[in-house]
C-alpha cells in the first residue's frame, strides 16, 4: 500500500495516509480513461442547435421565372439552398449526443484517473479545508502553502459553503464532492487537491 504525506492548511506536514491500492494504485487505463472524457463531454452537449429547410423558410411560393426560354437556370423557388435567404441544405436539428457508458467501465476510468495522479505526484492530501469566513485569499494562501499548481481541482468531503465562495474566485480552481467526482475534472486538473475525509470516503465507497 501506498502512503502519501499529510499537511495541513499552512503547508506543514502532519502525518502519513495510507492509501488503498484497489483505488489509487491500479493500472492506468488509457483506452478506458479516453472512452470516460468522450462520453462526459459528449453528454455535457445541449445539441439545441437547429437550422430552416427550404420547407421552413417563409416565402418562395412563386416561381421566379418561367421554365424554358429565359437562357437562365431553371428555378422552382427562391428559397432553395442555393438563394440567398433560401433554406439550409442537410443542417442541423436538434438531436441528443448523449452515450452511455458500461457502470464496470466508469468504475475503472475512475480509478485510473485517481491513480495517475498518485503515479505522478499530483495528489495533495489536506487534513482539514475549513474556513470561519468568506475570504477568498485565505483559500488562496491555502492553496499556494500547499504547493497546488494554477489549475486545481479541490474535493471536499462534505458540502461548505464558506470553503466553495471563497474558492469561487479564484481562476482556475474547481470545487467537487465526493459524489460529484467526475473522470473528465480529475484529469484536468493539474493538481488534484483533496481533504483528508473526502479520501476516506472515496475509499469507503469504491474499495
Amino acid at each position: 500500500m501506498a502512503n502519501i504525506k499529510v499537511v495541513d492548511m499552512a503547508g506543514k506536514n502532519v502525518g502519513e495516509m495510507t492509501l488503498s491500492d484497489a483505488i489509487f494504485a491500479q493500472e492506468v487505463n488509457t483506452a478506458v480513461l479516453h472512452a470516460a472524457v468522450r462520453t462526459y463531454l459528449a453528454n455535457q452537449r445541449q445539441g439545441t442547435q437547429s437550422t430552416l429547410t427550404r420547407t421552413e423558410v417563409s416565402g418562395g411560393g412563386k416561381k421566379p421565372w418561367r421554365q424554358k426560354g429565359t437562357g437562365r437556370a431553371r428555378q422552382g423557388s427562391t428559397r432553395a439552398p442555393q438563394w440567398t435567404h433560401g433554406g439550409v441544405a442537410l443542417g442541423p436539428k436538434p438531436r441528443s449526443y448523449r452515450i452511455s457508458l458500461n457502470k464496470k467501465v466508469k468504475r475503472v476510468a475512475f480509478k485510473s484517473a485517481l491513480s495517475d495522479k498518485v503515479a505522478t505526484e499530483s495528489m495533495i492530501v489536506v487534513d482539514a479545508i475549513t474556513t470561519s469566513e468568506y475570504k477568498t485569499k485565505v483559500m488562496a494562501n491555502m492553496l499556494n502553502a500547499v504547493g497546488a499548481a494554477k489549475k486545481s481541482l479541490v474535493v471536499l468531503a462534505e458540502k461548505d459553503e464558506k470553503v466553495v465562495a471563497s474558492l469561487a474566485n479564484i481562476p482556475g480552481v474547481k470545487v467537487a464532492y465526493v459524489n460529484t467526482l467526475n473522470v473528465y475534472d480529475i484529469l484536468n486538473a493539474d493538481s488534484f487537491v483533496c481533504a483528508k475525509a473526502a479520501v476516506e470516503k472515496i475509499e469507503e465507497v469504491y474499495a
